[in-house]
């Protein structure tokens, strides 16, 4: 991505957490070094520090906050939750972070999270019961982190332009669309796409066989790509354009081409969407002002917070009552109509262990490479 394109969506305030992981290593810049484009807040009265993805610090997404300390809390970024991890072992200390499940076990395995008293928080009897029970995200000590926000990774595709039998991942496979498709230039795209494509019930912890399936599928797939993606604003482009019919892609991009009125439909395959979910933790030792930390848990985790993410960034929320607040036509538009139906057949981002994670990465690097 151009450095002046990033820049802009960035004032528009169009660029989500998932676009700036890949898009700042494309321009060159770091995350600290990115201004913030939205209002200025004040500082709030009981200072506490919220580390978090970029465009997630808004007042907007803790409006109750915001009016009870006349400010926003001290933000401080990250650009992925490894990096966050290894900041946190070094010794920095905020007060809240905002990692996803899939990470939750090293986190707190680590030692740098702390249970959360869900006795206070205003809530939690509104959150979706299957985004509190996710595996990893508490133990006998008790719950590690509230969930807030969710959304999805499938396949986005052009109606008038493919023939859908039946919705599946192995589209992206489909010989009779060689060179108009595209996937996520990553392991948590392209690798765990194959395996769910070949009916692989655990694609986070695959055997060396199951690997191997998933290389030989992969292999194939590379000469029917156009191309390999990282920002996904090249995919709405290029299927917007036509070039491209379909792709591995996320919530936002559907928003995105249907607001350009291009003909497209987000799939939930028969092996299942899959479905990230990120929340709020409390970070141990933190030195922030405890009735603080957790009116900010609160007001994130309000149905006033989900209405605005719902609308404005297109993901789904932690909490029932925001989608109540948003119109019926919005939620079909955004393919978020049935939360628990998703939830259902979904599969969730699990982590990955380190040893087959590594295996994972030297199969796919070996793939690209033509090895």
């Amino acid at each position: 991505m151009e450095k002046n394109r990033f820049m802009d969506l960035m004032a528009e305030g169009k660029m989500t957490r998932r676009q700036m992981t890949k898009a700042l290593a494309s321009v060159g810049l770091g995350l600290m070094t990115v201004p913030v484009m939205k209002r200025p807040a004040a500082a709030a009265v009981n200072d506490i520090t919220y580390y978090t993805w970029a465009s997630y610090e808004i007042p907007e997404l803790h409006p109750a906050y915001f009016e009870k300390y006349g400010g926003s809390p001290d933000p401080a970024f990250f650009a992925d939750e490894e990096e966050a991890l290894q900041k946190l072992r070094s010794g920095y200390t905020p007060d809240i972070s905002h990692p996803c499940t899939y990470v939750l076990p090293r986190w707190r395995d680590a030692g740098v999270i702390a249970p959360i008293d869900t006795s206070r928080l205003t809530h939690y009897n509104d959150i979706f019961p299957e985004l509190k029970t996710i595996k990893g995200t508490f133990d006998d000590n008790g719950v590690y982190y509230v969930p807030v926000d969710w959304g999805n990774s499938s396949i986005l595709y052009r109606t008038d332009l493919v023939e859908v039998e039946e919705e599946s991942w192995m589209l992206l496979f489909d010989e009779r669309y060689a060179g108009k498709l595209a996937v996520y230039d990553a392991i948590d795209g392209a690798v765990t796409a194959a395996a769910l494509a070949l009916g692989i019930k655990d694609p986070f912890n695959m055997t060396d066989e199951q690997i191997e399936q998933c290389r030989q599928l992969l292999v194939k797939q590379k000469d029917l790509l156009l191309y390999y993606w990282s920002d996904n604003t090249t995919i709405e482009q290029s299927l917007a354009s036509g070039e491209l019919v379909a792709a591995y892609a996320w919530n936002a991009s559907v928003v995105t081409l249907k607001q350009q009125g291009i003909p497209v439909k987000y799939m939930n395959p028969k092996e299942g969407i899959l479905t990230w979910v990120c929340g709020l933790v409390l970070i141990e030792g933190g030195p922030g002002d405890e009735e603080a930390k957790y009116d900010f848990i609160n007001a994130m985790s309000s149905p006033e917070a989900g209405q605005f993410e719902i609308e404005s960034y297109g993901y789904g929320h932690s909490n029932m009552k925001s989608f109540e607040r948003v119109s019926p036509e919005r939620l079909a538009e955004l393919g978020i109509s049935s939360p628990t139906a998703l939830f259902a057949q979904g599969v969730f981002l699990s982590e990955v262990p380190p040893e087959t994670r590594e295996k994972y990465i030297t199969m796919f690097e070996g793939v690209k490479a033509g090895i």
